[in-house]
């Protein structure tokens, strides 16, 4: 084996030494050696930002590092990104009424996109909706959840409910981004946390690994949304996501079959439960209250495909 493997080294070294070299190409010929980063930018972080209209300074070197972290990951998770980017066009016009109404500062729609990339989500631990509740956490801010309906797929209903918490939790803890944290932690959670370390906020307060990336997560969507283009998400207006244009109709009486309900109304029941994605059954059981369904406006362009055909 030893002998083969030296009579091919000699075998090797005479052969390139009797081949010719290559001529070098002129400078101008020169092919151009493929750039690994081509087509991404590499984030470049500001000294500050804003958050809930707070100047967050980025200067520090720990700071600096957990967002640039954040930053990478979102900037480079590209499929997801450029999709939640899409369905924000549809989903924020919804919620930045709801936050403005109870005085809830714009930034923490970034949260919802933290949370569920706009999107119906269930977690492991059965969170669900745009804002993630748990079930007790849901009807304790006024969420039905029952065999039929799940109000946390509400996503004014379950906007609502995180508006009452976010308040409540901006009361008992002082400052928005600690409001923004124990929505992962809880107040009690946060409050024990600053309390043992003797620290006042949120960035100076060593947290669980989940709670301690929280906010620099709400952080780097928030630059990405506001310049998308920068962080290279080049997207057109017509590939944005439309507004859903719907009309609401009051339900005062139980509905025993919505698949023939939405016919009735020409439309089908893949297209109810689009619009309105806390049904859960085919049925709709009132027990002294009522309901809002949203069905598509005239102007809508969303209707059984049976009649593209036809």
């Amino acid at each position: 084996m030893v002998l083969r493997v030296v009579r091919f080294s000699v075998f090797m070294i005479l052969f390139f030494s009797c081949t010719p070299a290559p001529e070098k190409k002129e400078s101008s010929e020169e092919t151009e050696i493929p750039n690994p980063q081509q087509g991404y930018v590499i984030p470049e972080l500001p000294d500050s930002m804003f958050f809930c209209g707070k100047v967050i300074h980025l200067i520090d070197e720990d700071i600096h590092e957990k967002l640039d972290r954040e930053l990478l990951v979102n900037t480079f998770f590209q499929s997801a990104t450029v999709q939640t980017i899409k369905r924000s066009n549809r989903y924020f016009p919804i919620i930045e009424p709801i936050l403005k109404k109870h005085g809830i500062p714009d930034d923490f729609k970034y949260l919802a996109v933290i949370e569920s990339n706009l999107l119906q989500a269930v977690s492991p631990a059965g969170a669900q909706g745009f804002w993630q509740f748990m079930p007790t956490t849901a009807k304790e801010y006024g969420l039905l959840i029952s065999n039929e309906v799940d109000e946390r797929l509400n996503i004014e209903k379950s906007t609502e409910a995180a508006c009452a918490y976010l308040k409540l939790a901006h009361g008992e803890l002082g400052s928005w981004d600690l409001a923004a944290a124990s929505y992962n932690r809880g107040i009690g959670g946060v409050r024990q946390d600053m309390k043992w370390q003797g620290t006042d906020n949120y960035f100076d307060t060593h947290m669980n690994a989940e709670t301690g990336r929280y906010v620099y997560r709400i952080l780097a969507v928030k630059l990405i949304f506001e310049d998308p283009e920068y962080y290279g998400y080049t997207i057109k207006k017509e590939e944005l996501y439309e507004p859903f244009q719907t009309r609401s109709v009051e339900v005062k009486s139980s509905i025993g079959n919505l698949a023939e309900w939405s016919l009735a109304k020409g439309i089908n029941y893949k297209i109810l439960v689009k619009l309105n994605p806390w049904l859960l059954t085919n049925k709709l059981t009132l027990k002294g209250n009522t309901f809002h369904l949203q069905l598509p406006h005239a102007s809508m362009n969303l209707k059984p495909y049976q009649e593209y055909l036809n």
